[in-house]
């Protein structure tokens, strides 16, 4: 794979409107044919600010970037693209099935207008076995995969995995704690006590039964739950028999936690180990794809994606096959994939899972049993989801209509900004905002303030004036035109007239007076229902208490608490853990803990010599001096 070609838009070109002629946009494609090959590869078309409008994969770049010029014969949607165009990327790839591949990566990065988005940015939670320990820690897992473990997933959710490790803490007696809580125990904890744990930490099983213990759990995970309940009865009949009736009782509570297991999977799949069902359906111009995650042959939940797409033409067929390359971008692909439809490009896309797996990966769309019966059952959920976020949708949209008949806005807010602070006697002080719109909270605009001006305690006026700058500040310095989105309709504050005079003042300082404020206050009796509203031009006032657009109102100030207290106590905790180690050059996480280790505290790290600090694991000769003279940088260099 080489890197990028690029072609910038001639300059002198008009820029005239969609529906209009051909203009610059297409002038941008005609000038990059000539150098584009006939060779497989990505492309990628921009516009003027150099965010991606469009990504697509070609087996040939010039036969199918050269399919844009022919305007006439493109729909709407793509003229509107190729009017936008300003500059042509292009990388080439060695396949096609590599260009697919490509492709699904730069549309989740990039999140292109014109393309099928999966906007789902959540990474997947897994379940982890330790390897790296005498009597290994089960426990749920997130993030980037470290030695030493073993990894069972993926979950749909947090809540899929929980219940996995609390069957296996009932079954198989596994301990959930870690290894620092194990190494200081001198008696079994609560979870012995009500028969979830075997208690390895004070010796109530050896090492040689716990690990039989994990091997029958990595059994049940890998789906060979018939082979333990076998052994397990077969096991209980022999305790009977040696009169050692409170080992076979034992044996007894694990068999019916595993028979409990199976009965309470609502969809099973005989015969069918790791799968994935991919159900489809389209409604409103919108799509909901439907996932449920086999593993091991037990269902490991399910979850609903939502996508985005510029079309309302689009085929079932182009949503599904866009859809798949990109779930499992970042996501291994289980051997067999059941799909509701039909798939564009089936075998290609096939090809680079097989690829990505490092084994064969099949497509199916079952048309008869137990199969056939699991598809129909995730599309329904599916549909059930979609117009669950359908209805959602439109009583939002009722909803801010109401918002901006009561503030008398000139149109419906597609985005309101609320803002809060927290801090503790203005110390480890946050400014909070979050972000609602016909969509709900829209978390991934979320934003926090770290406050860096002294405060008086208690200066709230002085938090909001920082944020309200910065956060402004910052946006007219990236669009002074105010011409791009991502600038509020309406911004809420927590409080009462005073804080609207501060913000307005700050807002006019700005030259923003035109952006509506309002401040909401709760009453003398601090109930919530009995807020007062605070305008500009206008008498304070309260809604009935029974008022939906109060209700709503409510939930963004109180989610803008929720946010503004999470963000200082995340901030606070992460203070106190601190320790003058942080700014030692060379010292990372690691070496802090084993400096920490070693020496108890970081003042014996600082009163240690030089010989002593070479002796903590993980500390040599070097990074021993450079710690010593860190502390001492008059001592000069060590002998």
């Amino acid at each position: 794979m080489r890197g990028p070609m690029q072609h910038e838009e001639p300059p002198g070109d008009p820029p005239g409107e969609p529906q209009a002629e051909p203009t610059s946009g297409l002038a941008v494609l005609e000038a990059v044919l000539p150098s584009l090959p006939l060779s497989p590869g990505v492309y990628r078309m921009l516009d003027g600010k150099g965010d991606a409008l469009y990504v697509g994969k070609a087996r040939a770049l010039r036969k199918r970037v050269t399919s844009y010029t022919q305007f006439s014969r493109l729909p709407e949607r793509l003229r509107r693209m190729v009017h936008e165009t300003r500059r042509v990327e292009v990388i080439t790839t060695s396949s096609e099935v590599e260009a697919l591949l490509l492709e699904a990566n730069l549309i989740k990065k990039l999140r292109p207008r014109y393309n099928i988005v999966l906007r789902d940015d959540k990474s997947y939670p897994w379940l982890l076995v330790s390897d790296d320990h005498p009597f290994p820690q089960i426990a749920k897992h997130r993030g980037e995969r470290r030695k030493g473990a073993a990894y069972y997933g993926p979950f749909a959710s947090v809540w899929a995995v929980n219940q996995t490790i609390t069957a296996l803490q009932r079954v198989f007696l596994l301990r959930t704690c870690r290894d620092t809580v194990f190494d200081t125990r001198d008696r079994p904890c609560l979870l012995f006590q009500i028969k979830r744990c075997s208690a390895p930490c004070v010796d109530r099983v050896s090492k040689e039964e716990y690990g039989a213990l994990v091997t029958e759990a990595k059994q049940f995970l890998a789906g060979e739950v018939p082979t333990i309940q076998k052994r397990l009865a077969r096991e209980m009949e022999q305790a009977a028999e040696a009169l050692e009736f409170e080992r076979a009782a034992s044996l007894r509570d694990r068999i019916r936690g595993l028979t409990q297991i199976q009965g309470n999977s609502r969809i099973n799949m005989d015969g069918v180990g790791d799968a994935d069902v991919v159900a489809l359906h389209m409604a409103a111009g919108q799509s909901c794809v439907q996932v449920f995650f086999f593993r091991g042959g037990r269902n490991n939940g399910n979850r609903p994606y939502f996508l985005t797409h510029a079309r309302t033409d689009i085929t079932p067929e182009e949503v599904m096959g866009s859809f798949l390359a990109q779930l499992y971008d970042d996501l291994p692909p289980p051997p067999l994939v059941l799909l509701s439809h039909e798939v564009e490009e089936a075998p290609l896309i096939a090809e680079a899972l097989a690829v990505k797996a490092g084994r064969k990966v099949e497509l199916h769309r079952p048309q008869r049993g137990d199969k056939r019966e699991v598809v129909v059952h995730a599309e329904t959920n599916a549909r059930e989801a979609l117009e669950r976020k359908l209805a959602e949708t439109t009583a939002q949209g009722q909803l801010l209509d109401g918002v901006q008949k009561l503030f008398d806005l000139p149109e419906r807010p597609e985005r309101i900004e609320v803002y809060d602070n927290s801090h503790i006697m203005g110390t480890n002080a946050y400014g909070a905002m979050i972000v609602g719109g016909p969509n709900g909270f829209a978390k991934g605009a979320y934003r926090k303030f770290s406050i860096k001006s002294a405060l008086t305690p208690g200066d709230d006026f002085a938090m909001m004036r920082e944020v309200l700058e910065r956060r402004f500040g910052r946006a007219l310095k990236e669009d002074p035109a105010r011409a791009e989105e991502g600038w509020p309709d309406l911004v809420v504050i927590d409080g009462g007239q005073g804080q609207l005079s501060a913000a307005r003042e700050i807002m006019a300082g700005l030259g923003l007076d035109d952006i509506p404020l309002v401040a909401i206050a709760k009453g003398v009796d601090r109930d919530a229902g009995r807020e007062w509203f605070h305008l500009a031009g206008r008498e304070a006032f309260q809604l009935p208490p029974r008022d939906p657009v109060l209700y709503y109102l409510q939930r963004l100030r109180d989610e803008a608490h929720r946010f503004a207290i999470n963000t200082h106590r995340a901030g606070r905790a992460k203070a106190l853990t601190r320790s003058e180690l942080d700014d030692v050059p060379g010292v990372g996480p690691k070496v802090k803990r084993e400096l920490l280790n070693h020496f108890g505290s970081a003042r014996g790290v600082r009163n240690a010599g030089e010989q002593d600090l070479a002796q903590c694991p993980g500390v040599g000769p070097a990074l021993a001096r450079r710690i010593h003279q860190h502390f001492h940088p008059g001592a000069g260099q060590a002998t």
